[in-house]
């Protein structure tokens, strides 16, 4: 299966800012990446997150943002799933929790991911968020509220400036 790589993943920033999507509790990898579409990549684009949120596939714009409720990315163990959400222009996604899975493939894929306690209750669909990643600070622009959760693992913040596992491996590998 041809697949999209590192070209996908966007230059890190401490800062982003960006219209917020929000998504329920368990949002399933399936879901994200659906099965009976990866065979081929414009569909799977075409049909990503439309069991959640049925116009997410057309109206997603790069530079969006997903928060999320609790076990973002559970289900199957996808891969694509990380991969199918940046190449939608997702740049950051802030749930209340992560499935390990995803966690994993999110950081290894360069996909700023930022775990909040009761954040998704903070948001509605359209509202304008700002995350400063390593301070794990969350904003509201919309509704003017401001919250924080537990900042990123030193290793996780570097994987992320490295541009994702496979960025960094390659640079490793180069200077040796």
């Amino acid at each position: 299966m041809a697949f999209i790589g590192t070209e996908v993943i966007k230059e890190y920033k401490d800062v982003i800012k960006g219209e917020v999507w929000v998504f329920p509790d368990n949002v399933d990898t399936d879901v994200i990446s659906p099965g009976k579409y990866l065979d081929n990549l414009e569909e799977t684009l075409n049909h990503t997150c439309e069991g959640i949120i049925k116009d997410f596939p057309k109206k997603v714009k790069d530079g969006d943002l997903i928060v999320a409720g609790k076990n973002f990315g559970c289900g199957s163990s996808r891969e694509t799933a990380a991969m199918i959400l940046q190449a939608k222009g997702i740049v950051a996604i802030v749930a209340e929790s992560f499935a390990r899975i995803f966690f994993r493939s999110a950081f290894a894929r360069a996909l700023p991911i930022l775990e909040i306690e009761n954040v998704s209750s903070k948001f509605e669909n359209g509202d304008i968020i700002k995350i400063n990643i390593p301070e794990a600070k969350v904003e509201n622009l919309s509704k003017k509220i401001s919250i924080k959760g537990e900042k990123i693992h030193p290793s996780l913040l570097n994987l992320l400036k490295e541009g994702g596992l496979e960025n960094k491996l390659i640079k490793e590998v180069k200077n040796k």
